[in-house]
């Protein structure tokens, strides 16, 4: 199990690099394996580490600012990151830069395998130019975990407080010698009961530091207990379809969540009584009762439905300045509920398609996600991107750097298609709502084929779509109207009589 689960924490952040010139892609090794007795070299030191620990929201944001020097004769470029095996399948959006340089690319980074049965497992760091004996660089390691909030007590009552229980390292882990650091964290309140150790406390904020002459691998524990009276809303599985029709003219988006809250759970019966009671004063809840979603301005027709059918505790709101849709469950959703939903709506393709500004293309740009914007978070534990292309698309290829578990590409069969339209299914694992910013972008020569260039993040993905494809479904409608008239015709000049003719 546990190196099934290390398996799993390796996939979503490798480096995938793609390129075929089928319709079916299958993704490289997704991390590296090195032998069994490896240990990262110490080969630099920690001169300054400052690490920030946000808990303002229901997933924890890690931000680590070191300055690191080369300790060893030669010039090294492979820097080593440690986390527990328990811990770094929860791990997600790991990006390291450049702190003088932040505009530049993130850095190269990927999980490395020594022994699946190890406490510690590794990321690998590669700088892009080898930092020279003696020379030093400023990095900027940011990275979220997912499951790392407890509720203590695990149980309360219909209108308790809720508290979450933190723990983690004052220390922070690392394979090297740190000479000095610290370790801020940033609470969403004032109200905390419980923490270990002796910090400076400043309103809702924690330093634990500074620390000097740290050796290699040492922790030491820290919790801390805050009052977070809010859902912690964690999607286990996101399926989001975006759909483009050149012929219609339209962009069809869909998004199906199993969604749950892992805040804490009821200690007695639900009471609507007490629930219907308190909505008068509207206090604070761990329960979920509504998700806003923010859309592009020009959606049309949303829909929002259960396994039961369509919900009609909805309100779309649209002008020339906004779109949004407030959509309220059945029950509200309080800890250890689940609640499986989707929504969709559509769109004006001219809204999300431009001619581009260089050469005879155009340029598709879609949000890679959407879906709720809470002011809590929401977190997905896997996320299946399904892009519907063309029919008559081929010679996929993509390569990136951002959490791709798996990429297939399929064939979707929609009314009037003959063999079906060409689907890119993109998986990625441990995704938080900031990826919301992020946009697909889709760029095409007109003819004599049209090859599209897609970027998702850093990703980019290319396809042809010859210039006749384009006129094969009003081919296909054409022959078979055409086809409906013939058969029609042939059987009205067949003879069906029983006598014979006088």
């Amino acid at each position: 199990m546990k190196s099934l689960g290390f398996l799993l924490g390796c996939l979503p952040f490798a480096s995938v690099i793609y390129g075929t010139d089928s319709n079916l892609s299958e993704p490289l090794s997704s991390h590296q394996i090195l032998p069994r007795n490896f240990r990262p070299p110490p080969v630099f030191k920690n001169v300054n580490l400052v690490r920030n620990i946000n808990l303002e929201k229901g997933y924890v944001k890690e931000t680590v600012n070191v300055v690191i020097q080369n300790t060893d004769a030669n010039s090294q470029d492979e820097y080593y990151i440690p986390f527990k095996a328990s811990i770094i399948g929860k791990v997600g959006g790991l990006e390291v830069r450049d702190k003088k340089n932040p505009e530049t690319s993130p850095f190269k980074s990927e999980v490395v395998e020594y022994d699946v049965f190890s406490p510690t497992q590794f990321y690998r760091i590669t700088l892009p130019k080898p930092l020279e004996t003696s020379g030093q660089q400023t990095l900027t390691i940011s990275y979220h975990l997912l499951s790392a909030l407890a509720p203590l007590p695990a149980e309360i009552k219909q209108q308790d407080k809720q508290y979450l229980l933190h723990t983690f390292s004052s220390y922070t882990p690392s394979v090297y010698l740190t000479t000095k650091q610290k370790t801020k964290l940033k609470l969403p309140t004032t109200d905390i009961p419980d923490f270990t150790g002796e910090p400076e406390r400043q309103g809702s904020s924690f330093t634990y530091g500074p620390y000097e002459n740290i050796p290699t691998g040492v922790e030491q524990e820290a919790s801390v207990r805050y009052e977070f009276t809010k859902p912690i809303i964690h999607t286990t599985l996101l399926e989001r379809d975006i759909e483009v029709s050149h012929w219609g003219g339209n962009i069809a988006f869909e998004e199906r969540y199993w969604l749950t809250n892992k805040a804490a759970s009821l200690i007695n019966h639900f009471s609507r009584v007490t629930w219907a009671s308190t909505q008068y004063y509207n206090p604070p809840s761990s329960a979920i009762k509504e998700f806003k979603v923010p859309l592009r301005v020009g959606s049309l027709n949303p829909y929002f439905t259960d396994e039961i059918g369509n919900i009609s505790t909805s309100r779309f709101r649209s002008n020339s300045r906004e779109a949004n849709l407030e959509l309220k469950p059945r029950y509200p959703v309080f800890g250890g509920w689940n609640f499986p939903f989707r929504i969709g709506w559509d769109a004006n393709l001219k809204d999300f398609l431009r001619k581009a500004t260089t050469g005879e293309g155009y340029v598709l740009k879609v949000p890679f996600l959407e879906g709720p914007k809470m002011n809590e978070g929401i977190s997905y534990e896997k996320v299946e991107l399904r892009v519907i292309l063309p029919e008559g698309a081929i010679n996929v290829k993509y390569s990136t750097s951002i959490p791709i578990l798996t990429a297939t590409t399929t064939s979707h069969n929609t009314f009037m298609d003959t063999l079906g339209r060409t689907s890119l299914k993109l998986t990625a694992m441990n995704v938080i709502d900031e990826s919301r910013d992020t946009d697909l972008t889709v760029t095409l020569p007109c003819f004599p084929s049209l090859n599209f260039v897609m970027l998702i993040q850093d990703k980019q993905i290319t396809y042809d779509y010859p210039f006749l494809a384009s006129f094969r479904k009003p081919i296909i409608i054409f022959v078979s109207v055409l086809g409906v008239f013939v058969t029609a015709w042939v059987l009205s000049k067949i003879d069906t009589s029983i006598g014979k003719k006088s």
